[in-house]
């Protein structure tokens, strides 16, 4: 018979879990605020955020104007491409449209109610396409700082702003080539763009929290924004569609309604002379200040509410 021995029990560490007491979870965050720990990225009161933006604005500034520097730094042309980009796809969309479908015939001074459209939609497509890479574009800075994550669509959105702003020196050219000159009505434009800017940064944050969880939104916006385009009377007059007894009622009030649109109407009625008060759809800038409103202020409160999931996995 073999006589066994026991083994010696094994040592126990005394800050090992298995004797450390157990907390219910309302005594741990009690434990927590009692020694002043906070959770860590924890989403703050929304009056906190927009104060922590606030203070964020310098960087936001500078951000948007680094973002617009780079953009064309390997391009031999630089900056030019700024202007020449728009002027290029209202070339093409001359020809195409104007020329080989003849969307030009009844509309005066078609050259300038076209490339005031192509300058006007770039700014908003441009704004949604940057907000779909607001976040998933800029991981490392997300994960690494603490910072309030709306600077990012905010920034690109501005970017996009000050991209415009150069490229309305080549429109007014043009503008003054074709014989449209400066007059009062100019001065609509500002609060025109104003209000269009808000609507785009809105909708810039929405398209940034959808696309940091789905990245596959990023490839399906060109199709969309492409159809979008379409139905924002860029290259054509909608005026012309919407007196035709062809198309359904519900379509008519969804075009009137297309916030692209209204803020393309805008700035052609600022800018042309032959764009009259006649062709602007009813309560023209009720409804431009009500998508501003609407896009601007719930697509922030929309973003705002996830901040505490971005830059994580």
């Amino acid at each position: 018979m073999v006589s066994q021995t026991a083994a010696p029990p094994t040592p126990v560490d005394p800050a090992s879990p298995a004797l450390l007491p157990v907390h219910a979870p309302g005594e741990l965050a009690a434990l927590a605020a009692r020694h002043g720990l906070t959770v860590s990225g924890a989403r703050p009161p929304l009056g906190e955020y927009v104060r922590q933006l606030w203070g964020r604005r310098h960087f936001i500034t500078a951000f948007a104007t680094a973002k617009l520097t780079a953009q064309y730094s390997q391009a031999k042309l630089g900056q030019i491409w700024q202007i020449m980009t728009p002027l290029l796809n209202a070339t093409v969309y001359y020809f195409i449209f104007g020329v080989l479908m003849n969307t030009k015939h009844g509309v005066p001074d078609f050259v300038p109610f076209l490339v005031t459209g192509v300058f006007i939609w770039t700014f908003t497509s441009s704004s949604i396409t940057a907000g779909t890479r607001a976040i998933s574009g800029n991981t490392g800075l997300v994960r690494a700082l603490h910072f309030p994550r709306a600077s990012l669509p905010i920034a690109l959105a501005l970017q996009q702003l000050q991209q415009l702003l150069f490229s309305l020196c080549a429109l007014f050219m043009i503008l003054l080539v074709f014989g449209q000159y400066p007059q009062p009505s100019w001065l609509l434009a500002v609060p025109a763009l104003a209000l269009q800017a808000l609507f785009n940064t809105g909708i810039s944050m929405v398209m940034a929290r959808l696309a940091s969880k789905t990245p596959d939104i990023a490839q399906l916006m060109p199709f969309v924004l492409r159809t979008w385009m379409y139905a924002s009377g860029v290259m054509w007059s909608l005026d012309t569609l919407l007196t035709s007894d062809r198309v359904p009622q519900w379509v008519l009030l969804a075009l009137e309604c297309n916030p692209a649109a209204v803020y393309i109407d805008l700035m052609r009625y600022a800018l042309i002379d032959s764009f009259t008060r006649g062709q602007l759809p009813p309560h023209v800038w009720a409804v431009a200040t009500g998508w501003a409103l609407v896009c601007g202020i719930g697509g922030f409160v929309y973003f705002w509410k996830a901040e505490e999931r971005y830059g994580r996995g």
